[in-house]
């Protein structure tokens, strides 16, 4: 394989005339040149790139760190490589991305989902196995229900199925793109008959006066003017309507909170997720409806403020 760039001093060396490439010397170049374009694991990425074109997990490039490639799996590779130099996200390129314990696909259809809401999906199991326990009908999982507003690929009511103590989960979302990726998703891990997807914004795709006793999203909140500032796999490649929410961030937010006290059974929990420097508002949104009790706020692996909780 041709070198994708022209390497300059400082790059790691190249194979001389006849030498091979191998699977050590191709991700230390590739690591080198991806971060060269900007990406922050450049390293990393190469091999899992290499690793999928190679069908081997990414640890065991390593125990064939000297083999040879052949030329056709070093032009996959390539082909990969000026993706991800592209800034298109590695999720989307490997067509799948871990979320707690299930594997999804990915694609542009849905945001990629991300180790925040994994702490979102936490809070709500915490809660349900303690504080909300007493809402369990009939012994463990008996007639607990939940609704993930804006569902994307699934993550938040596919993991709520399989980690979770609930009957039935409800999942929304205003694009049938992410629909039918949520759908796939539910076929993959056989959990199609206890998530039911509908297409609409919000609360619109609820029938009068249907109640859960989670109500947790993760929705639009980027402001409109920070668009500039989002790296280009966020800003280039994923879907605007998952990320944006009017100039402040807060026109899915806002509604959700105030809404969703109609569709929770009483001593129900609200868990939304929200950006940064947002949540403070969002728990006083909260707390002006006079219509939750023990609103709190949680933070994520970062140290910031990310999930709101409030029961109803």
């Amino acid at each position: 394989m041709d070198a994708p760039v022209t390497p300059d001093s400082g790059e790691p060396p190249t194979p001389g005339s006849g030498e091979p490439w191998t699977p050590l010397l191709l991700t230390r170049w590739s690591g080198h040149y991806l971060t060269r374009k900007g990406v922050e694991n450049g390293r990393l990425d190469a091999e899992l790139l290499l690793a999928r074109i190679l069908g081997l997990k990414r640890l065991d490039l390593y125990l064939q760190h000297d083999r040879p490639l052949l030329p056709r799996e070093l032009e996959s590779f390539k082909s990969l490589l000026k993706r991800r130099a592209a800034r298109e996200p590695l999720q989307h390129i490997l067509g799948t991305t871990a979320f707690r314990e299930l594997e999804l696909r990915t694609d542009a259809r849905a945001l990629v989902p991300r180790p925040e809401t994994e702490v979102l999906v936490e809070e709500v199991l915490s809660w349900v196995r303690g504080e909300g326990s007493g809402l369990l009908e009939g012994g463990e999982g008996e007639g607990l229900t939940a609704l993930d507003v804006g569902t994307g690929t699934g993550a938040i009511a596919l993991s709520l199925a399989k980690e979770g103590p609930f009957r039935r989960i409800v999942a929304t979302d205003p694009s049938p793109g992410a629909l039918a990726l949520a759908r796939e998703n539910a076929g993959i891990h056989g959990l199609e008959d206890r998530v039911e997807l509908r297409e609409g914004p919000l609360f619109h795709p609820l029938d009068g006066g249907e109640r859960f006793h989670v109500v947790a999203s993760n929705p639009p909140y980027v402001p409109e003017e920070e668009e500039e500032e989002l790296e280009p796999e966020v800003r280039d490649y994923e879907p605007r309507e998952a990320l944006f929410a009017g100039l402040r961030g807060l026109d899915v937010l806002l509604p959700l909170v105030s809404g969703a006290p109609e569709h929770l059974v009483e001593g129900g929990l609200l868990a939304v997720e929200v950006g940064l420097g947002q949540a403070r508002e969002v728990a006083r949104a909260a707390e002006d409806t006079g219509r939750y009790r023990e609103i709190r706020i949680r933070q994520d692996l970062a140290g910031r403020d990310r999930v709101v909780l409030g029961v109803a």
